[in-house]
Formats: C-alpha cells, sequence, structure tokens
C-alpha cells in the first residue's frame, strides 16, 4: 500500500465529508474505537485462555531419552531410461 502523503489525506477527509456528511463523521469515529476496543479485548481474552490452557512443565516421557529408533533405510527410485538425441532437421520458415 503506498504511503498517504497530507494533500491525499485532505481530498480523502473531503469526499468523506461530501459523502457522509459533517454530522455523522464524529459517531463514525466513535464507533470504529469502540469496535477497535472490544476486537483488542477479545484478542487479549484468546491469549490468556490458549496462556491458561498450556501445560505449566512439558510432560516427561515414560521411556528413557537414549532409546533409539529402528533404522529406516530409504532406497533410491530406480533410474529411468533416457531416450537417444535424434539429429533435429531445421524447417525453413518461408516455405
Amino acid at each position: 500500500m503506498p504511503n498517504l502523503g497530507g494533500w491525499e489525506l485532505i481530498v480523502l477527509l473531503g469526499v468523506l465529508v461530501l459523502i457522509f456528511g459533517a454530522k455523522k463523521l464524529p459517531d463514525m469515529a466513535r464507533s470504529v474505537g469502540q469496535s477497535a476496543r472490544v476486537f483488542k479485548g477479545e484478542m487479549r481474552g484468546l491469549k490468556e485462555d490458549r496462556a491458561s490452557e498450556a501445560p505449566a512443565e512439558p510432560a516427561t516421557p515414560d521411556a528413557p531419552a537414549t532409546a533409539s529408533l529402528p533404522a529406516v533405510t530409504k532406497t533410491p527410485p530406480a533410474p529411468t531410461a533416457v531416450l537417444p538425441v535424434v539429429e533435429a532437421e531445421v524447417v525453413d520458415a518461408r516455405r
């Protein structure tokens, strides 16, 4: 998004006044502020809920950490056949 300069903001404000009228703009700004405040509070509540759900200590495994997993060998894919290169025929576009 491009940066808005001073003139762009003045023109934008003028268009808003023409569209909505000077009487409704303060009410709209107040409504937007209240909506932002509610949204911020809900986000804070979600963060607190997630923090309370997270375990305080990581769970300790029953098996010792030195136990090794069985080795898995992955076989490489089979090579594919390569077709030989045939001499190319030059085509004249003027014909």
